[in-house]
């Protein structure tokens, strides 16, 4: 994968380039939101992406790729943690969230993670009812209107669209997207699939109590 890495702590961002060139990652760095803007247009595969940054903020720059109809998937480095940063980063579009200090270790199976989660749905267009979502292009329509869905919301959809026609447990779910089953990330994910009910309608995504959740049918 091509992995572009966005911190201004120059030994940390080395270190972690290193660590995914071993990988077998083509990586480019950058140290402020505007080297960032540059090397985005060579279309990383995955961006990691410092909040703290010299001419901005990377939440900023989070929102403005959303803006901007770029869904490259975003795993946010943060030395705080909090839960409402991790909130606001998701609702910005982020896609993962690793806070300061991290193993390296974690940081390159996150990577993975995102990564695998992007390329599993890539060519899968889905109909539900009078729903279509193309997880390729990252496009939703209900009833043939476009419907605006975030990073994170597509993310539970392609947790469910790899797994078809099987109910996938919350905590598969919360560790496949949030990387561990605690319940602040139960909580964030039944928030979401809420969001995703009264955007594309309650047959999008089916609960079964006490197992998890489903892919509604064609």
């Amino acid at each position: 994968m091509h992995v572009l890495v966005v911190d201004d702590h120059q030994e940390l961002r080395a270190l972690v380039a290193q660590a995914l060139e071993r990988d077998g990652h083509l990586v480019r760095q950058a140290e402020d939101i505007e080297q960032a803007r540059q090397a985005l247009l060579s279309e990383p595969d995955v961006i990691v992406l410092d909040l703290g940054l010299p001419d901005g903020s990377g939440l900023s720059l989070c929102r403005e790729l959303r803006r901007d109809g770029i869904q490259t998937p975003i795993l946010i480095l943060t030395a705080h943690n909090r839960v409402n940063e991790r909130v606001e980063g998701l609702d910005a579009g982020a896609d993962d969230f690793l806070g300061k200090p991290f193993a390296i270790a974690e940081l390159r199976a996150r990577v993975r993670a995102v990564g695998r989660r992007r390329e599993r749905a890539s060519a899968v267009c889905v109909r539900i009812g009078d729903v279509e979502l193309d997880f390729g292009r990252r496009e939703a329509l209900r009833a043939g209107q476009a419907v605006a869905v975030t990073s994170r919301e597509w993310a539970i959809l392609e947790a469910l669209a790899s797994r078809a026609d099987r109910v996938v447990s919350k905590d598969v779910m919360l560790e496949s997207i949030w990387g561990e089953a605690t319940a602040g990330a139960e909580s964030s994910l039944e928030v979401l699939v809420a969001r995703i009910r009264r955007k594309l309608g309650d047959e999008v995504v089916i609960t079964l109590r006490g197992e998890g959740y489903r892919l509604g049918s064609g």
